[in-house]
């Protein structure tokens, strides 16, 4: 897994590479072949006595996942997002981000966008700015037309424990996360012939939980895995599956350049 930064995240970057725009919406939220499974919290219906932790929400299906903290830019250029843009400018500026695939098909927990910058064209297109805020998961879907609508609860993490019942010591877990990705990145960069120079403060004092986000959203090019991580309600978890990750990731890295010192034309 390439060690990558997008979409962008309001914590220190890391980014090989720039995230890209440019995305179009999935074209059928409801056609595809696998559903992921559904947790059915409450019995709902569209009024007024909803309960605090339910809500009405827009969705736009993309073929990325948003975390908690991190920053997406997005082009609009379709007519029902058009239109969805619309409505959001004059209401609280928030919608859903939430993660298609054609083969696994769209997935049941998302991300919150929070338009932070826009700008409108003279043809109507937007250019926005985003920033991931809560998770939520989608327990009823109300509109398909013109755009996505559903009702969603917010998730959030649980208490975490180890195996033996002892909550565990999710700072330390977090900074070793941070070394193992100073790790990756020294030898990314390496590898790719960049100055090899001290990687900055990753954390910069994020707590646990909006650092295992930030890391998770850095593991560009693979989506499925960035889900399974947004999925999860346990921080120690998430950290101990990111850690898994990146050592993984680091002993490739590690083969890779002996193969390069070996042979130094490969």
């Amino acid at each position: 897994m390439a060690l990558l930064h997008s979409p962008q995240s309001s914590s220190p970057s890391t980014s090989l590479i720039s995230p890209k725009p440019h995305l179009r919406p999935a074209p059928n939220f409801l056609s595809t072949p696998h559903r992921r499974r559904r947790r059915h919290h409450h019995s709902m219906s569209c009024s007024a006595s909803k309960s605090e932790d339910v809500v009405e929400l827009p969705l736009f299906p993309l073929p990325l996942v948003l975390f908690p903290g991190a920053i997406l830019p997005l082009q609009i250029f379709e007519f029902r997002y058009r239109m969805m843009m619309h409505t959001l400018l004059h209401t609280d500026l928030r919608f859903g981000v939430i993660y298609t695939d054609p083969s696994t098909g769209t997935a049941d927990v998302g991300c919150v966008g929070e338009v932070v910058k826009h700008e409108r064209l003279v043809d109507d297109r937007f250019f926005l700015i985003c920033k991931g805020q809560e998770r939520f998961r989608v327990t009823k879907l109300l509109r398909t037309k013109p755009y996505f609508v559903a009702e969603v609860s917010w998730l959030e993490d649980r208490p975490s424990s180890s195996s033996a019942g002892q909550p565990q010591d999710l700072d330390a877990l977090a900074d070793d996360v941070e070394a193992y990705m100073k790790d990756v990145i020294r030898l990314s960069n390496r590898l790719n012939g960049k100055p090899d120079k001290d990687v900055q403060d990753l954390r910069r004092n994020l707590f646990p939980t909006p650092f295992s986000f930030f890391v998770a959203s850095t593991f560009e090019g693979a989506p499925r895995e960035q889900q399974a991580l947004l999925e999860l309600e346990d921080t120690a978890m998430r950290l101990n599956r990111e850690k898994d990750t990146l050592k993984n990731t680091l002993n490739y890295l590690t083969a890779a350049s002996a193969v390069k010192d070996v042979f130094p034309s490969t």
